[in-house]
């Protein structure tokens, strides 16, 4: 129970990491490489607004999304929009060479040691649940990911914003026959989406240390979540990132020299018995 627990928790990461990709990818149709490099410059400029500005954890899980999201939506419009058109190929390596210059940078600066981020007083010690003694902070980052990953979920699927967001990325030019302003709101999207990872990263500076490969060391296993859930899928990258933390955590019990690749076989597995994903729409 101790492991399904540590599980829930990376599994709170995983989904809220693949939402922000499944919203970009599924009404933008960008392969957003960049996001794990988001995701640590969230956790980063949170860990900057306390140590250089005084501002606390509570304002930070605010201030530094808005800020990482004003950042996408530059990149968006200098760069992103031009290759709309184009293969989806040329939006992943520019995204890609975007996340080397973010990563590139921070480590310049800062090292590759990494900083702690203090937990805030509210959020100290814990509860004995009689199997194991669960941190007040960890049982936050379950409940606020849950929290955020289900409302963006009702706000696509449910409400007469997301029909619109949908509708532009089936056909846009009908969308804007109607008078809605497509391109702010495929901007704003992109802006979204990143926003959500640099809420992840401000979610994570406490527990994992703020260091400039953090977002490296993740991606790799979010867009195995992301294939897996299928992608563009909202409720699947939701279900199969609490789901795959909760696998790996079990893994880490009965079969520890496995509990690194077991995402990684399902990944396999799955894109050989449905490609499109468990939750994909077949092409």
């Amino acid at each position: 129970m101790g492991q399904l627990f540590l599980g829930l928790i990376n599994g709170s990461f995983y989904a809220v990491l693949s939402l922000g990709l499944a919203v970009i990818f599924g009404l933008l149709n960008i392969i957003n490489f960049a996001h794990g490099a988001l995701y640590m410059m969230g956790a980063f400029i949170g860990w900057m607004l306390l140590n250089y500005a005084g501002i606390g954890y509570w304002p930070a899980l605010i201030l530094s999304p808005l800020i990482v999201g004003g950042f996408g939506i530059l990149l968006e419009r200098t760069m992103l929009s031009r290759l709309y058109h184009l293969d989806h190929l040329y939006g992943l390596l520019l995204t890609f060479g975007l996340a080397l210059i973010i990563q590139g940078l921070f480590r310049n600066y800062y090292g590759i040691s990494g900083m702690s981020y203090q937990i805030p007083a509210a959020l100290s010690g814990g509860q004995n649940l009689g199997f194991m003694f669960l941190p007040n902070y960890r049982a936050w980052v379950v409940l606020a990911s849950v929290v955020v990953c289900f409302g963006t979920w009702f706000m696509i699927e449910r409400t007469r914003l997301g029909a619109y967001l949908r509708a532009a990325t089936e056909n846009p030019v009908l969308v804007g026959a109607f008078g809605i302003n497509v391109p702010l709101m495929i901007t704003l999207t992109y802006g979204f989406g990143v926003a959500l990872a640099a809420f992840a990263g401000v979610l994570a500076a406490p527990i994992y240390s703020v260091n400039p490969n953090m977002g490296a060391d993740l991606i790799i296993v979010v867009f195995a979540v992301v294939v897996i859930g299928g992608m563009g899928s909202i409720m699947g990258a939701i279900l199969t990132g609490f789901g795959l933390g909760l696998v790996e955590g079990l893994a880490r019990v009965f079969y520890p020299e496995g509990s690194a690749v077991v995402i990684f076989v399902i990944m396999a597995i799955v894109l050989m018995i449905k490609p499109e994903g468990l939750f994909g729409r077949a092409v």
